[in-house]
């Protein structure tokens, strides 16, 4: 008999090394210049080849904590790209790239950059493999490119107040978003996309992301003569007005980290927090309200105007047409301020929710102001969220009114207003809206 047949009959584990070198399929590899490194992947069974932790800029660790990322300026040899890597960490500067197997280095694929959400205070690249995207783009004949990056998140990215500011560290994060583009436009060729054809795209604080991506430097998204992205796609999130950084309220954040940090008494107190071992810093920056609780998406750490970065608040820049001319898509969904509303069950009156709002959102508002926008919502069963549900869901006095205000403020009506101001400063750049709908809600 064959020889190889031979060895497969007589050993159950020949299966695995009696095939000959020149028939296993190899891993892709694919060989990048800035920085110079080799990148090896894998390949699965969807037959997507995957690309993880690719570093894009020098781990903020030590001295570089709070500090602009650093693009690496040494070679990196030899990457074993084939773990996932969370954002659990320091060193977390990464970008992933998945691309339908067999991508050639000259077949210039369309590129989707994900920026993912979690407002600015959770997730990673891990939840989000993105595998699925290269598959049902070869089912439809449009074969794309999924790179998704890392950035800083927290105070470790979007840490406040005027030490910040007067060190040229705020909007960190940004800036770490920023330097992945730029990764993308010097190395997605290798990789089989086209620079050229490049989509950001991201959800919720991703989706913010973009906008602010759109609108840092007033606009400016030109690099080595050629813009980053050609267009954007922002699902539940926009232009979320902000004050600056050194702020009252960006103030109050810093010293409350510091204070936690134990570094009120340092002469310097930016520098102290560097010094910190990385869990005491993280225990300080998680110390103020988060997202899922009481403040809710009166967030502690966002992108601030820092008269750099970001020059003034993003629904400003809108209104100036001080942001990148490309096509977007902008949408929401219509009951997202019921998770957001879940933590305020003191709410019981109307009073309650004027109270709420004034010491949380609308500093610069009179009382009756804010209650003639609160009676715009007259009757939780027409105007509450979860919508057309009746009288149901309405887990305390005030949740459903509370739910349809924050979703309102959240995401539809800056969706309204980023498309109203666009068409006026911009009105020869396409733009699409949609919002999801739950068809089945019944009373």
């Amino acid at each position: 008999m064959p020889s190889i047949l031979k060895l497969i009959l007589l050993s159950p584990l020949s299966l695995v090394w009696a095939i000959p070198a020149e028939k296993r399929a190899a891993n892709p590899t694919v060989v990048i210049s800035k920085p110079e490194a080799t990148i090896v992947g894998s390949t699965g069974l969807d037959k997507v080849d995957k690309f993880n932790g690719i570093p894009f800029a020098v781990p903020p660790t030590g001295s570089l904590r709070l500090k602009p990322p650093q693009p690496i300026q040494i070679s990196l040899g030899t990457i074993q790209a084939t773990s996932e890597v969370n954002n659990a960490g320091e060193k977390c500067l990464t970008v992933n790239v998945r691309r339908p197997s067999g991508t050639q280095a000259d077949a210039k694929l369309p590129v989707l950059v994900w920026i993912f959400g979690g407002g600015f205070e959770q997730g990673s690249t891990a939840s989000y493999d993105g595998s699925n995207f290269g598959t049902s783009s070869v089912k439809l004949g449009m074969p794309v490119i999924l790179l998704a990056m890392n950035y800083r998140l927290g105070g470790f990215g979007l840490l406040l107040g005027a030490e910040i500011l007067k060190d040229g560290s705020a909007n960190l994060g940004l800036m770490d978003q920023r330097l992945a583009l730029q990764w993308v436009a010097d190395n997605i060729a290798a990789f089989g996309g086209d620079p050229s054809k490049v989509t950001i795209w991201g959800e919720s604080a991703g989706a913010i992301s973009v906008f602010d991506q759109m609108a840092m430097y007033d606009g400016d998204d030109i690099y080595y003569g050629a813009p980053l992205f050609r267009s954007a796609i922002m699902n539940s999130g926009s232009t979320a007005p902000v004050n600056p950084v050194d702020s009252t309220k960006g103030q109050a954040v810093y010293y409350t980290v510091v204070k936690n940090a134990g570094c009120s008494g340092a002469g310097d107190t930016l520098e102290c927090l560097r010094e910190l071992d990385y869990t005491k810093f993280l225990n300080a920056a998680n110390s103020v309200p988060c997202i899922l609780g009481y403040n809710s998406v009166a967030e502690s750490y966002l992108p601030r105007p820092n008269g750099k970065v970001s020059t003034e608040s993003p629904d400003q820049l809108v209104i100036q047409g001080k942001y990148a001319s490309v096509p977007f898509i902008v949408g929401d969904q219509e009951d997202e301020g019921t998770i957001f509303a879940l933590y305020q069950s003191n709410l019981t009156t109307t009073d309650h929710i004027v109270d709420y709002l004034q010491n949380l959102f609308f500093f610069d508002a009179s009382r009756q102001h804010i209650k003639d926008f609160i009676a715009t919502y007259k009757d939780i069963q027409q105007d509450g969220s979860p919508f057309r549900t009746g009288s149901l869901h309405n887990w305390y006095p005030q949740y459903k009114r509370l739910s349809a205000i924050l979703g309102d403020l959240s995401f539809t009506l800056t969706r309204r207003d980023l498309l109203n101001y666009a068409q006026k400063a911009k009105a020869d750049v396409p733009c699409w809206s949609y919002q999801s709908i739950n068809q089945s809600k019944f009373n």
